[in-house]
This record gives C-alpha cells, sequence and structure tokens, in this order.
C-alpha cells in the first residue's frame, strides 16, 4: 500500500499534469483545433483525480504499527460493536497485548453503529488438547471509544487463567516434539 507521502506526490505530479492540459486546451480553443472540446473533458478529468489523489493524501490511511505484534485474522465482526480475532496458539504475553493494541488500532472505524460507545474486541485462540477435539481460548479483550480514533484510554484485559492454560498446552507441546 502507498504510504501518503507518496500519493502526495502523485497528487502533486497529477495537479502539473492538470495545469498543462488546462494550458493546451486555451490553446487549443484559440487555434480552433478540432478536438478541443475532447481536451476540455480530459482536462476536467484530470482535475477529478488530482483532487481524489490530494484527498486521498491528506491521511485517510491510518493505520497504528504497534511493534511485538503478530499476525492475526478477523473471525467475526457485526459491524457495530462487536469483533473477535483469532492469534495463533503459540503467542506470547507480550505479543499477545502488542496485538491487542494493533487490532484496537486497525479495526476502528467512523462507520461503526453501536451502543454504549465502545467497541469489544476479543481475542481467542484454538488449541487440540486431543486428536479430534478443538476447544476455543478467549485470551482476552479490549474495549475502545466508537468514536474517538487516538483513544488512550483502552480497557484491556488478559485473562490470567486461560493464558497459564495456554502456556501449559504450549509446554506440554514442546515436551512431546522433543
Amino acid at each position: 500500500m502507498l504510504s501518503t507521502t507518496e500519493i502526495l506526490i502523485g497528487a502533486k505530479w497529477f495537479g502539473i499534469a492538470t495545469i498543462g492540459f488546462f494550458l493546451l486546451t486555451i490553446i487549443g480553443f484559440i487555434s480552433k483545433w478540432g478536438f478541443r472540446f475532447r481536451l476540455v473533458g480530459v482536462t476536467g478529468f484530470m482535475g477529478v483525480l488530482t483532487a481524489g489523489l490530494f484527498g486521498l493524501s491528506l491521511g485517510l490511511f491510518t493505520r497504528v504499527e504497534v511493534p511485538g505484534s503478530v499476525p492475526y485474522s478477523l473471525v467475526y465482526d457485526n459491524g457495530g460493536n462487536q469483533t473477535v480475532i483469532a492469534v495463533s496458539p503459540n503467542i506470547t504475553e507480550s505479543e499477545l497485548t502488542a496485538t491487542i493494541k494493533q487490532a484496537a488500532g486497525d479495526l476502528f472505524s467512523p462507520g461503526r453503529l453501536g451502543t454504549g460507545g465502545k467497541l469489544t474486541i476479543r481475542i481467542r485462540t484454538i488449541i487440540h488438547p486431543e486428536v479430534g477435539v478443538s476447544e476455543p481460548l478467549y485470551l482476552g479483550e479490549v474495549k475502545r471509544s466508537l468514536t474517538q480514533r487516538e483513544d488512550e484510554n483502552l480497557d484491556i484485559k488478559i485473562f490470567p487463567e486461560i493464558l497459564a492454560k495456554l502456556e501449559s498446552y504450549q509446554s506440554q507441546n514442546v515436551e512431546s516434539e522433543g
């Protein structure tokens, strides 16, 4: 994905090209070229592209990058105030905290509907204690504002008893593989 700086540079070049086409259109009208009305269309279209790129360069793609976070997948999202993400069962507590913060930044959208003004993001993983048995573990959750993009009051809860269960599962897997 392009950065906002790269998009702004593209908008600048499109602006220069738009001005060039505008001057060419004026010359076309003065010289009574047969395709002068086509130049009006090209100039107008270039103006629309320039305005669009400039709008994108204002920072519509804000994405927070939290160091130490791991990839996650969105499992459930009601488009309002409830989401669930899934992570690998090999996650550590520090990675879990960073990933929760990452998801809180990524999943914010001003278009979300909801009551209570809070977006709740639950984080889970699935372990397989026996062959053919899958057990979902909810490791934690975060509640953040639905209205403020930069929410400094993240309510992060990590469930220590579930995390201890995950760590014992991880240590059993290491022993069985070794």
